[in-house]
């Protein structure tokens, strides 16, 4: 008789807090994360109005360094991380030689030296850290730079809603004012060494903060009591998809998989074809690019219940009795009070207000509504 050994799951430097606090925990990507605290619904609108304070520590840092760092990143990604300036980040992709992707990433541009030499930190998603880790690690061959796995370097705390700039304010001398959205830049939070960036998953404004996990305890209580007065309160997992979703944004493994290219998912404009040399990939998203122009594949939309029922992934998305496209994510929205959901269909199906579009949800099909993405975006 043999017995396979489950792998233990990794827990966060905030695992002891959240537990204080009654979280409900769930595993993700093999990590025990909060799912919530309390109620969803009460997370999700507390950061639409207020503000709301993440753990994401499970995220993947990877840090490139070295004078060829850029050149490196340039081949491995899709992107021209060569022009990102520095103290900004970029939004972009790792895809494989046939142009599936890898994963989605953020790319913050961290500092440089006298001698020509660029630090980059590439953030993966927990899911596919350890595939990203390699592939740079495999494409780094021939490229003067250094791949490091940082995973265990960093806590990552994320404070997201209409207050997290007043909250973050009040414990930082670091200039948000001129913080633009997609950037960071060193500075000190209640005492605590951070790489402060105004990035975030959630459509409101917000920062995510960068940190060694020893501190992460010291920041989270002085974010909770910085952000008391003003409704902060701590946000699990669960709503965190459901205001990515309203905001139309793409979660790996639902919009994004190495079935699809980027020109598949409506993402075509972070492949830059003009960056100089080759890189991972080119060739055949080049021929997805034609492909997408002259006869588009299936269509990412937004998809609005007429009824209640909540439609989830790989539900069926039919028109006429025929199968059109296939649901990637759904859930009730609180802010539109109507399930809603992202779906691939036919290119055909796709415009907005296409009549007699529906879901099929356990043999019924219920009518939806198709609509543009996102279905929520907050007011500047």
């Amino acid at each position: 008789m043999s017995s396979t050994a489950i792998p233990e799951k990794r827990r966060t430097a905030l695992d002891a807090l959240h537990r204080s606090l009654g979280a409900t925990m769930t595993d993700f990507a093999g990590w025990d994360m909060p799912l919530r605290y309390g109620s969803e619904r009460d997370e999700h609108l507390a950061v639409r109005t207020k503000a709301g304070l993440f753990d994401l520590s499970h995220m993947g840092e990877i840090t490139v360094t070295g004078p060829d760092a850029a050149r490196l990143l340039n081949y491995a990604l899709v992107g021209n991380i060569a022009s990102v300036g520095l103290g900004r980040a970029r939004y972009t992709m790792i895809c494989r030689a046939d142009g599936g992707i890898l994963d989605d990433l953020i790319v913050y541009r961290l500092a440089d030296d006298e001698a020509a030499s660029s630090d980059y930190m590439v953030v993966a998603n927990a899911s596919n850290a350890q595939v990203v880790l390699d592939a740079l690690v495999e494409r780094s061959e021939g490229f003067d730079a250094v791949v490091r796995d940082d995973r265990d370097a960093y806590a990552l705390l994320a404070v997201q809603g209409p207050e997290s700039p007043g909250i973050l304010k009040s414990l930082t001398d670091a200039d948000l004012d001129g913080l633009k959205y997609y950037a960071g830049l060193p500075g000190t939070v209640a005492g605590v060494p951070a790489l402060i960036a105004r990035t975030g998953y959630t459509g409101e404004d917000g920062f995510e903060l960068f940190v060694s996990p020893a501190d992460a305890e010291k920041l989270w209580a002085a974010l909770t009591e910085a952000g008391a007065s003003v409704g902060l309160i701590p946000c699990g997992l669960s709503c965190r998809d459901t205001l990515r979703l309203e905001a139309g944004m793409p979660l790996y493994g639902h919009e994004l998989s190495t079935e699809l290219t980027p020109f598949d998912a409506g993402l075509g404009r972070v492949v830059k074809f003009e960056k100089d040399g080759d890189f991972v990939g080119r060739t055949a998203l080049e021929a997805a690019a034609e492909r997408a122009a002259s006869q588009p594949p299936r269509v990412l939309v937004g998809l609005v219940a007429e009824g209640r029922r909540v439609p989830r992934a790989g539900y069926p998305v039919v028109a006429d009795g025929q199968v059109i496209g296939e649901v990637t994510s759904g859930a009730p929205s609180p802010t539109l009070g109507r399930p809603i959901a992202m779906a691939y269909v036919d290119a055909a199906h796709s415009a907005p207000g296409t009549a007699g579009v529906g879901v099929d949800i356990r043999g019924s099909h219920e009518p939806y509504e198709v609509v543009a993405l996102p279905f929520y975006k907050r007011e500047k």
